[in-house]
């Protein structure tokens, strides 16, 4: 049975009594994802009722309802999402999701507020250094975006799967040796110096890294969430990845490997599978069960620690 472990990413017919507003956003990007954009409008619209705070989740509706063509809602969630903190011009102007409202005038006027408030954001900001990050952010994901897509349709095992595996290393310890300068230099620098997606990118290409170097920078994460400079559920992710490469069970259940064989994902060695929601509760982080169905997993605790010996079995097996 060949195993391996999912990249990570760096994306309902009827509505039922007791779903919560997570549970509608993971729905709304299953949909998103199988292009299905109805649905996808639908199940944000349905978690909006619920609650419309994060900029993060609004923009991402805005994306869905400009592919449905609903030129009207796409841009009064983008202006929802502006209003709640989406300043990110520079993504905006990228995403192919978007190109529907270009020639609309609401799109200028729209990009001209969103630039004055990041003007205001970024007032304080090492913009040469912000800028180094973000040409970095996006080599890192780009290469990663062609070489999931590859797989999804010449399979894992193609030449250009492997084609392109090739380049992502190669391009990947370039990034590590410009991220891991920054961070020796200047530590690890929050969103109040950088921005948030240059301060993400510090994580990105450390958790691309080979063990050592993620043994190294783990403690610097740790302490910079300690000060707000590091998000919790991305030190989360990286705790997972150091530990499964140890050779221990991961902590948070972050990690999804992927069974050739049978051509299912399955969450990768977890310890103490019952509490696992308590721990991620604390990082910010969803509950398993909304987690997982992006892969189309359905967690069950006491199942899958019934189950886990045997996982651990054969994933030994495999080495």
């Amino acid at each position: 049975m060949k195993l391996k472990i999912t990249i990570l990413l760096l994306f309902v017919c009827s509505l039922t009594y007791g779903q919560t507003y997570k549970s509608l956003i993971a729905e709304a990007d299953k949909f998103y994802q199988s292009k299905d954009y109805k649905k996808a409008v639908d199940m944000f619209k349905a978690a909006f009722k619920i609650e419309q705070k994060s900029a993060g989740n609004i923009y991402n509706a805005s994306c869905a309802a400009s592919l449905l063509g609903d030129k009207n809602l796409a841009f009064e969630w983008l202006n929802s999402a502006l209003r709640n903190g989406w300043v990110n011009v520079r993504h905006l102007k990228a995403d192919s999701d978007l190109n529907s409202l270009h020639e609309d005038d609401r799109w200028n006027n729209l990009v001209i507020e969103m630039q004055k408030e990041l003007d205001k954001k970024e007032a304080n900001y090492d913009k040469p250094l912000q800028a180094k990050l973000l040409a970095i952010y996006d080599d890192d994901q780009l290469i990663r975006q062609q070489f999931i897509t590859a797989q999804k349709e010449f399979g894992y095992d193609s030449k250009k799967v492997d084609s392109l595996g090739t380049i992502m290393m190669l391009k990947d310890s370039i990034n590590l040796m410009k991220v891991t300068e920054i961070l020796d230099k200047y530590g690890w620098l929050g969103v109040d110096k950088i921005g948030g997606q240059a301060n993400q990118t510090l994580f990105l290409v450390i958790q691309h890294s080979d063990l050592k170097t993620q043994q190294k920078y783990l403690p610097m994460m740790r302490e910079a969430v300690k000060t707000n400079k590091a998000s919790a559920s991305s030190l989360a992710l990286l705790e997972d990845r150091v530990a499964l490469e140890e050779g221990k069970r991961q902590i948070y259940g972050s990690q999804i490997g992927y069974d050739e064989d049978t051509e299912k994902s399955f969450v990768l060695p977890l310890q103490d599978p019952e509490n696992v929601d308590k721990r991620r509760m604390k990082v910010g982080l969803e509950p398993m069960s909304v987690y997982v169905k992006g892969w189309d997993i359905t967690w069950d605790a006491k199942r899958y620690k019934k189950e886990l010996p045997a996982l651990e079995k054969r994933l030994k097996g495999q080495k």
